[in-house]
């Protein structure tokens, strides 16, 4: 529970520059008078202003400085929460805003926001929201509930038990339902597009890869005539080594043996030309010498005979030793041209093997020419690769367009179901449910202490039903305006109460400002006294208002503001 104790400010508002005090413990009930203007709600400004940083009344925070000293705006609240003491400090030029803990400052935080969270959040657990609801009823605040309509009803009853978040939420989620929508929209109209993008790809790939197929049939038709070729000269290259080999064979060594054969002949044929010569110039000297011509002596004619027979048959043995060699020589001279033949044909197949080499060679670049092209054709690295890896990547697209679509629709779905939910049907009905019955009862409670004995009822609609007399249903326009009040202060209080009870919030502090001013008669001034006095020792009551001949008596204390050169005082108690 918060127990409030004290409240004092200076050049606040209309307020000079010594502390006007206000201890809120002094008294169960105190009754705040003074003349429009004198100051009376300033009380409650400073004290909203104390705990959340702004007025009670809709006043801008500069408005809130006192407009002649223009400085040194001070406002302190001192307070009980789980017997530790509070005090708040708040100011204007200086700007102030300290939190003490049984003497010590709390560790301020470096932005204002945190540290006003720390004090509505973990010390008095209120929000300026539900100060209204809770510490406060007034003119301002209070709402005449059963003259509005079942619409406005529901809303001042989702505003007390604070659901009426359900309805931002509402608002919001359908907001968010409309992006949703349209997003699923485009969602779909890529999807469809992305799908016709594949189709096309698919066909133009399909129509590439027909006529590349044709295309690379032809290819291949010519490389199995190219390697026709090239099997025509490798079988064509092995006869001809084959028979390179055979004759080979000993060809060296009988063009050796040939070649010396042809030199020996030779050499005899030169020697026996020599000893032809010889013979023919020796037979000559015989034939015309009868005399020697060294020694100018006779030449025997036996002798000079004997020489020439035998010059003639040595003529005749070389002669016929020539024509030998002229015979071996012939017989050389055709092995030698059969074996230069050999040698020839040799030299003319070795050069068609190397001729068949290189065309082998040429044969086998232009098998890997067309198998390039073929590689190209087939599109691994032409326009068919590429349109396969585009045609990757728009599956790709699309399945990424169909798992969010899946995912929109999904969130379509919940947030559809939880809109249900977040309907007047919905949970607020479900809150409602729980609370009328409470409401109902403490309506009751509160006309018993008034002495208005009927039986009210809200239901669901937030029509009333009351019954009086013999049990007959009226409605409160059915009622007389002091029964109508009674009502009205039942339902006040109500409100009060239950607004404490969804807060989960208690204080000592209840603060009326000029509540039913404008109607309050004796008997409205009695019966709002015997709630008052319904309310636990532990509450404080402050009533502001301008009435105070209506109200004189009826409150343990008085409080009463006046104007003094401009500047609002606090005259004193009594």
């Amino acid at each position: 529970m918060i127990k409030f104790t004290t409240l004092k400010w200076k050049n606040f508002l209309s307020t000079g520059n010594s502390f006007t005090t206000v201890d809120f413990t002094d008294s169960k009930t105190t009754l705040v008078v003074g003349h429009n203007g004198a100051g009376k709600s300033t009380m409650l400004d400073a004290l909203a202003f104390a705990l959340f940083g702004k007025a009670h009344r809709n006043i801008s925070k500069p408005q809130l400085l006192n407009s002649i000293n223009n400085k040194n705006c001070v406002v302190e609240v001192q307070f009980n929460v789980s017997g530790s003491n509070y005090k708040i400090v708040r100011g204007i030029r200086p700007n102030i805003f300290e939190i003490w803990k049984d003497g010590s400052m709390i560790n301020q935080s470096s932005h204002s926001k945190e540290y006003q969270k720390i004090l509505e959040q973990n010390i008095i657990k209120l929000n300026h929201k539900s100060f209204h609801q809770i510490v406060v009823l007034g003119s301002s605040s209070f709402i005449p509930f059963m003259q509005l309509a079942a619409g406005a009803r529901r809303d001042v009853i989702e505003d007390l038990l604070d659901i009426n978040v359900f309805s931002k939420m509402n608002t919001i989620l359908k907001e968010k339902n409309g992006l949703l929508k349209e997003d699923i929209k485009s969602t779909e109209y890529d999807l469809e597009l992305a799908k016709e993008k594949i189709d096309l790809q698919s066909k133009y790939i399909k129509e590439v890869e027909s006529l590349s197929n044709d295309q690379i049939e032809s290819k291949e038709l010519e490389i199995k005539d190219v390697n026709d070729e090239i099997q025509t000269l490798q079988t064509s290259n092995a006869t001809l080594s084959d028979e390179i080999d055979q004759s080979s064979i000993g060809l060296q060594e009988d063009l050796k043996k040939n070649h010396d054969k042809k030199q020996a002949l030779l050499q005899y044929k030169a020697e026996f030309n020599q000893k032809i010569s010889t013979l023919v110039k020796e037979t000559k000297f015989y034939e015309e010498n009868d005399t020697c011509p060294t020694c100018s002596q006779d030449i025997d004619s036996e002798l000079r005979s004997t020489k020439l027979t035998n010059a003639k048959t040595k003529a005749a043995e070389i002669q016929k030793a020539l024509d030998d060699v002229g015979d071996q020589s012939t017989i050389v001279e055709d092995a030698l041209s059969q074996l230069t033949n050999t040698s020839e044909d040799i030299r003319n197949k070795t050069a068609s093997i190397s001729s068949n080499n290189r065309e082998i060679v040429r044969l086998q670049g232009q098998i890997q020419n067309i198998n390039d092209a073929i590689t190209k054709i087939r599109g691994n690295d032409g326009d068919v690769a590429k349109s396969k890896t585009d045609l990757e990547l728009l599956k790709g697209k699309k399945d990424d367009l169909f798992e969010k679509r899946l995912y929109l629709n999904e969130s379509l779905s919940y947030n559809s179901v939880i809109l249900e939910m977040l309907k007047d049907t919905g949970i607020k009905t479900k809150i409602i449910k729980q609370y009328l019955p409470v409401i109902n009862k403490l309506v009751n409670q509160y006309l018993q202490v008034l002495d208005f004995f009927v039986s009210f009822h809200l239901d669901e609609a937030f029509s009333e039903t009351i019954r009086s007399r013999h049990r007959d249903a009226f409605t409160y326009d059915s009622f007389s305006e002091g029964e109508k009040q009674r009502i009205d202060l039942a339902l006040l209080f109500t409100w009060r109460m239950i607004a404490k009870m969804k807060n989960s919030v208690a204080t000592n502090l209840l603060i009326l400002d000029e509540t039913f001013d404008s109607s309050l008669d004796y008997e409205g001034v009695d019966n709002l006294m015997k709630i008052i006095h319904t309310l636990d020792d532990d509450t404080n009551v402050f009533v502001i208002s301008h009435k105070g001949d209506i109200l004189e008596g009826k409150f343990e204390n008085k409080l009463e503001f006046h104007k003094e050169k401009n500047f609002s005082k606090l005259k004193g108690n009594l």
